[in-house]
């Protein structure tokens, strides 16, 4: 299962009315640091499918919810059990690192 891209319109649907973990992956095109772990995010959407659901929600196209949580630093990963925010984290970080942060978290 490929990461999905979700607007500010969707966000709430998407994220907190889903039936399964969301992290949410608040990045931009031109964040080099946000390029870097995508290919991450891919395989880890892949190896937890049907477990944790990974979204992207491009900041520069979509701000609001951005905004709302706060972020000044992108990337920034928000992780949302049953509609509420469990665990964040700021910048980039290797596929182990972002693993181990999903296991503790769920």
């Amino acid at each position: 299962m490929a990461t999905v891209h979700v607007n500010d319109s969707e966000f709430d649907t998407e994220v907190r009315q889903a039936e399964t973990p969301v992290i949410v992956d608040f990045w931009a095109e031109w964040c080099g640091p946000c390029k870097q772990i995508g290919p991450s995010l891919e395989e880890l959407s892949d190896e937890y499918a049907g477990k944790v659901k990974i979204v992207k929600v491009n900041v520069d196209e979509n701000p609001e919810q951005a905004a709302a949580l706060g972020v000044r630093g992108i990337p920034a990963l928000f992780m949302f059990k049953d509609g509420e925010v469990i665990s964040n984290r700021m910048g980039a970080a290797p596929k182990a690192a972002l693993k181990s942060w999903i296991d503790e978290s769920i």
